[in-house]
């Protein structure tokens, strides 16, 4: 052995061996810091188990007794802490230092950590190297005698083989050994620092020996050149260093969160932080996408930590500067309502402030075709290209954006600007949320997308782009879309725009389908749109019925544009906002020499050509006259002049001055032919235009033809009032259009429309009528029989309904309108074979009684009537057979109850 050397040395241990060895480091003054490894004089601690060894004997060894013990007393007295130690010998050849460490800034205060351990029974005295004369050596036998005497540490032998450790050097199965865990923090004490992000743990209380990767980060590493030497990258033994300090032998929680090639990913937490965290925000690790995935304590944290280091330009980023254009911070954030969905992976949003932004999601790549094999020789010419129903999941993911966001409010956060390329254009790509969820990210965890990867200094993404990497791998974990194993969904679309003997196909099951449900995928102008039929599965180009629309800008042939008409660009835009994209319902009337269908299109039961008429961007056309319609078209019209919106901002109203006209003109007489068809109470009647004859027969035909060929299936129809439907006469069994006035309960009353007759039924014998027996008007038109009035006995009034019946039912007559009243016109009717006024010989036979009107075009007419009522009175005819009952002193004419 070597003199004795009495300087006194101070440091800080950074590691400590076993329990008579530590690693102490010295106080740098420059450079990195000198370390010496001191192992305790005079006495010896029990072994450690040692781990196989390849390169040697390959022999593991097992703990001595209190060998963890003495170790683990040591680490939690010294690591970190400050010490003062002198070097007593040093072993020649192999160079080990010898000497005793104070716990202290000196030796004279300082603890003496040999006595220590003596004192605790965890070391055994080497006694024969010992000298009489040295009072401190005698000391350390006189501690062991006292801690032998009260069986402390190794002394006592009882308890010994508890205190021997069971150390699992290796991992079997590391994904079981992950899973296990169930993410949860487990006790640990890192043993060894390999890099700044690799590190060997002991897991307490298992005592499973592994290596952790730190979750989501990468610091610069150590790599062997050709010669075997390990060589530093930039920053990487700082990096390490930066570890060393605050982990190495410390006590921690180790959260296991992934296997990659069979090494343990995992996030290390100490006391004061996050060491992951730690080493981003100082410049020494950088995010890794390939395991960001698995981090369970925010990645968003880690991703933070590395921009304050990038801002900070620390270290590694000490050259940095950002790769794409930075976003203005006042445009950073909107919110607006989504218009429209363009494929997977893009939206429209009308801002608060009324301007439409296309946005892109952030870091989403949409389904995509896969790549055509490098040697396909096929020259076959394909067919236009439809990607929304040929890519598959395309359609799907459309759908699931389409149903999620199409006329809703989002939060629009924009991450970055991707610039123009390769003839592409400028995008906005963004964090689209609603209600709290990331669209990007349901999107992805429902595997209708993909996520972007970036080369590592590429920081232009999404900053939920973790987020999108765990949605993406659960999403890969499930095998839901784009990740299945399964054949991907096929959606054969036939296209029918244009095509005129495939509308002619279509046309019958539309029209007799009544309502039908539909998506409106393109707006072509503020009256024409393009419909996807789910139910036919065809796409189709859509006519609105009933108005008169201004047409906005338009390409022409050659590439140019055609000017729009006033008002057109924003009758297109008033009908994309409304019904674009939405799931709407349209009856189908017709279609054009064009192969187009026309119609009248519902968006939440709104008629989109009154909606548009009310707008003032369109006006009435002449041809909805016919429809049911009509008179909302008219009042919204109306509306629209009186508000002088858009189409009408010029209107001036017309003023209508009254012009008094005396009533001395002629009575007006324009007969018209009619068939009563049904005779009502109190002087009433249907009749129809014999002239309508032939048409409506020929409606009545088609309609039963194709009810026979189309038969409706019973109790598919739900009856509601004031509804248009076809009705089963029970007398005849036939079919006929019909009006629903009343439902009650499975009792259902109908009018027929053109035969003024009503009837009792039930649900089971209606059905929808198909729309193209729609639009012929109702060919039964009451009436009431002029200048007349019933008798007011109640026996007089039944006989003369009887003689009226009698008089008209089922007759062609001529029939003259008088005059109306609240909408009810009042005729009087003429036999043709006859001449014979109805009304008149009603009254001449004593069944009816003359009515006073004043207006003077009707006075001949009513004092024909007064003198074949006088000649009732005076032959005494049916209500006048007991003479004259009527007051002398009645007001009106007539008589008076």
């Amino acid at each position: 052995m070597s003199t004795s050397q009495t300087a006194v040395h101070k440091g800080i241990v950074k590691q400590v061996l076993s329990g008579d060895a530590v690693v102490i480091r010295g106080q740098p003054k420059g450079g990195p810091p000198p370390e010496k490894t001191i192992c305790f004089s005079n006495i010896t601690a029990p072994r450690m188990a040692r781990r196989p060894n390849p390169a040697q004997d390959n022999v593991e060894t097992k703990d001595e007794p209190f060998a963890w013990e003495a170790r683990e007393y040591l680490r939690k007295k010294l690591i970190g802490k400050e010490v003062a130690f002198v070097i007593e010998y040093t072993v020649p050849g192999t160079g080990r230092e010898y000497g005793c460490v104070y716990l202290g800034k000196d030796i004279a205060t300082g603890e003496n950590i040999t006595e220590a351990l003596v004192s605790e029974g965890l070391v055994e005295v080497r006694r024969g190297g010992l000298k009489l004369d040295d009072q401190g050596q005698q000391q350390l036998i006189q501690l062991e005698d006292a801690a032998k005497s009260a069986g402390k540490g190794k002394w006592n032998t009882a308890e010994a083989t508890k205190h021997i450790r069971n150390v699992k050097w290796t991992v079997e199965n590391a994904r079981n050994f992950v899973d296990s865990h169930h993410n949860k923090p487990i006790d640990a004490v890192i043993e060894h620092v390999r890099d700044g992000c690799t590190v060997r743990a002991f897991l307490l209380p298992s005592f499973d020996y592994v290596t952790i990767m730190l979750s989501g980060i990468k610091c610069p590493m150590f790599k062997q050149d050709e010669s075997g030497k390990q060589v530093p990258e930039l920053f990487a033994e700082e990096a390490k260093y930066f570890t060393e300090v605050r982990l190495l032998q410390r006590d921690v929680q180790i959260i296991l969160e992934g296997v990659s090639n069979n090494n343990l990913l995992g996030t290390v937490l100490h006391p004061n932080g996050n060491i992951a965290e730690l080493l981003l925000r100082e410049g020494f690790a950088r995010c890794v996408d390939w395991s960001m995935g698995v981090v369970t304590q925010g990645a968003d944290k880690l991703r933070a930590a590395e921009k304050i280091a990038k801002e900070k330009k620390a270290r590694l980023w000490k050259d940095y500067s950002p790769s794409g254009p930075t976003v203005d911070i006042k445009d950073k954030t909107f919110s607006g309502k989504v218009v429209e969905v363009v494929n997977g992976d893009a939206l429209v949003v009308k801002t608060d402030k009324n301007q439409f932004k296309k946005v892109f999601l952030s870091s989403i790549r949409p389904p995509r075709n896969a790549p055509a094999p490098a040697d396909s020789t096929d020259s076959t010419p394909k067919p236009r290209g439809r990607p929304l129903y040929d890519v598959p999941y395309m359609f799907e993911a459309r759908e699931f954006l389409r149903k999620k966001l199409i006329g809703k409010k989002v939060n629009v956060q924009v991450d970055y600007i991707q610039p123009a390329n390769n003839n592409f254009p400028e995008k906005t790509c963004c964090t689209v949320t609603i209600s709290g969820i990331n669209v990007g990210e349901a999107l992805v965890g429902k595997g209708l997308a993909t996520v972007v990867r970036y080369r590592m200094e590429d920081d232009q993404r999404s900053e939920h782009y973790d987020e999108l990497l765990a949605a993406e791998a659960r999403a890969q974990k499930k095998g839901v879309g784009l990740h299945s194993k399964k054949e991907a969904p096929i959606h054969r679309v036939a296209d029918v725009s244009g095509d005129l003997n495939k509308c002619k196909q279509f046309l019958p099951f539309l029209q007799r389908a009544g309502k039908t449900e539909a998506i409106v995928e393109f707006v072509a102008s503020g009256s024409r749109v393009r419909l996807y039929l789910p139910k036919e599965t065809c796409l189709t180009t859509f006519l609105i019925s009933g108005i008169e629309c201004p047409r906005g800008a338009r390409p022409l042939p050659g590439g140019q544009m055609s000017q729009s008409e006033p008002y057109g660009d924003e009758a297109l835009q008033f009908t994309k906002e409304m019904c674009l994209q939405r799931e709407v319902e349209v009856r189908v009337e017709t279609m054009d020499k064009g192969g187009n269908f026309i119609g009248w299109l519902f968006v939440d039961n709104t008629n989109l050509s009154v909606a548009l008429v009310e707008e003032g961007l369109a006006k009435v056309h002449f041809t909805a006259e016919r429809s049911n319609y009509y008179k909302q078209l008219q009042i919204a019209e109306e509306n629209a002049k009186r508000n002088r919106r858009n189409l009408w901002k010029d209107y001036q109203e017309v003023t209508e001055v009254e012009e008094v006209v005396e009533d001395n003109t002629e009575r007006n007489v324009s007969y018209k032919s009619v068939v009563v068809t049904e005779v009502t109470a109190d002087l009433k009647f249907f009749a129809q235009l014999v002239d309508n004859g032939p048409q409506l027969e020929n409606l009545m035909e088609q309609l039963r033809q194709d009810m026979t060929a189309n038969p409706p299936l019973p109790g598919a129809y739900t009856p509601k009032r004031n509804d248009m439907c076809a009705a089963k006469f029970s007398q005849d069994s036939e079919w006929y259009r019909a009006k629903v006035e009343r439902v009650d309960g499975s009792k259902v009353t109908v009018l027929f429309i053109d035969y003024g007759n009503k009837e009792q039924t039930t649900a089971t014998s209606l059905a929808t009528l198909p729309a193209s027996f729609q639009s012929l008007a109702p060919q039964a038109t009451e009436y009431c029989l002029a200048c007349v009035a019933l008798p007011p006995d109640e026996d007089f009034k039944n006989d003369a309904e009887d003689a009226f019946y009698d008089e008209i039912a089922n007759r062609q007559l001529n029939m003259n309108v008088e005059y109306k009243v609240g909408g009810l016109e009042y005729v009087s009717l003429v036999n043709p074979e006859t001449k014979e006024d109805v009304a008149q010989k009603l009254v001449s036979s004593g069944f009816l009684l003359a009515e006073r009107r004043r207006e003077k075009r009707l006075a001949k007419l009513v004092s024909d009537y007064v003198k074949a009522q006088e000649k009732a009175k005076t032959a005494r005819e049916n209500m006048w057979r007991y003479g004259d009952f009527t007051e002398d002193d009645a007001k009106e004419f007539g008589y008076s109850r």
